[in-house]
């Protein structure tokens, strides 16, 4: 169980924090975030369902935008814009 944080294009990332329990999922997503440019992507994919609501209140806080939300199985794919 590693967290897996990788560029996956010209401003896209994606943050793998499958089997994390809160409130690491919460955590990683934002250092990932503030590694990032302002309108740079980050798909997260998570498979902790309590994680979703923290992760929701940070990115308001933070001025993030979660333009989707889907699951994919027993994961969980937010895409997130840096605000």
């Amino acid at each position: 169980m590693a967290m897996k944080f990788e560029k996956t294009g010209d401003g896209t990332y994606t943050l793998d924090v499958c089997g994390f329990v809160c409130p690491h999922p919460q955590l990683y997503t934002k250092k990932s975030l503030e590694k990032m440019d302002e309108g740079d992507t980050l798909t997260l994919v998570f498979d902790n369902p309590s994680s979703g609501e923290t992760i929701v209140q940070m990115c308001d806080q933070a001025g993030h935008e979660i333009k989707e939300k889907k699951q994919e199985g027993s994961k969980l794919v937010y895409i997130i814009e840096k605000g």
